[in-house]
């Protein structure tokens, strides 16, 4: 299923994931799982060029848990608690 969201982003659900592309419509932005219009669960969130930048839990639509943020090159620079 492929959608187009209010922003123009090309949007496809796979597998009960959300995934979400760049304006390019090629390079995947984010990825994790909608449940009722809300974030819930594993979501990461990806640059231009493909590498990781962030990566986090939902519940409810709430961030909690453990929160990476990932340097260029796709190495750990900060872990955060919410």
């Amino acid at each position: 299923m492929t959608v187009k969201s209010s922003k123009s982003k090309k949007t496809e659900i796979i597998d009960g994931l959300t995934i979400k592309y760049h304006a390019n419509g090629e390079t995947i932005w984010s990825k994790g799982k909608i449940i009722n219009g809300l974030g819930e669960g594993y979501w990461e969130w990806y640059r231009l060029d493909g590498t990781i930048k962030r990566s986090g839990y939902f519940n409810n639509g709430e961030p909690v848990g453990v929160w990476t943020t990932y340097d260029a090159s796709g190495e750990v620079y900060k872990v955060t608690h919410k």
